[in-house]
C-alpha cells in the first residue's frame, strides 16, 4: 500500500497565520512606537524654533533699545546746546533791552534839562519884561488875530 502523502501538521498552517498576525501587531506597535518618537522629535525641533527665535527677537528689542537710547541721549544734548543758546539769546535781547531805556532815560534827561533851561530862559524874559514894564508883541499878535 502506498502510503498517503505527507500533510504537513495544522500547527505548520497556523504558523504563518499567526506569524501574519504578529506581523500586523508588531508593526501596529511600531507603528505606534515610531509615531510617538516622531510626535516627540517634532515638538523637540519645534520647542528649538522657538526658542532661536525667541533669541533673535530679544536681540532685535535689545538693539532697538539701545539705539533708542542713543538717539534720546543726543537729543538731550541738542536740546541743553538749545536752552545755552536761548539763554545765551534771551541775555543778549534783555541787554540791549536795558541799553534802550538807558538811553531812553539820557534823552529824557536831555529833554527835561533842555525844558528846565527853556522855562528858565522864559522866565528871565518874563522877568525883563515886568522890569521894563513891555508885553511882549507875540502875544499880542495872537490876541489881534
Amino acid at each position: 500500500m502506498a502510503s498517503p502523502a505527507p500533510t504537513p501538521p495544522e500547527n505548520e498552517k497556523a504558523t504563518p497565520a499567526i506569524v501574519e498576525k504578529d506581523a500586523g501587531a508588531i508593526r501596529k506597535v511600531l507603528s505606534t512606537k515610531s509615531l510617538g518618537l516622531i510626535k516627540a522629535w517634532e515638538e523637540r525641533e519645534k520647542t528649538k524654533v522657538d526658542n532661536r527665535a525667541n533669541k533673535k527677537l530679544s536681540n532685535v528689542v535689545a538693539w532697538e533699545l539701545s539705539k533708542q537710547a542713543a538717539i534720546d541721549a543726543r537729543q538731550k544734548k541738542y536740546e541743553q546746546k538749545l536752552e545755552k543758546k536761548k539763554a545765551l539769546y534771551v541775555e543778549k535781547m534783555q541787554n540791549k533791552i536795558a541799553g534802550i531805556h538807558k538811553t531812553a532815560e539820557e534823552k529824557k534827561a536831555m529833554v527835561e534839562e533842555a525844558k528846565r533851561i527853556e522855562r528858565n530862559k522864559v522866565g528871565e524874559k518874563a522877568d525883563d519884561f515886568r522890569e521894563i514894564g513891555h508885553v511882549p508883541k507875540k502875544i499880542l499878535s495872537c490876541f489881534n488875530c
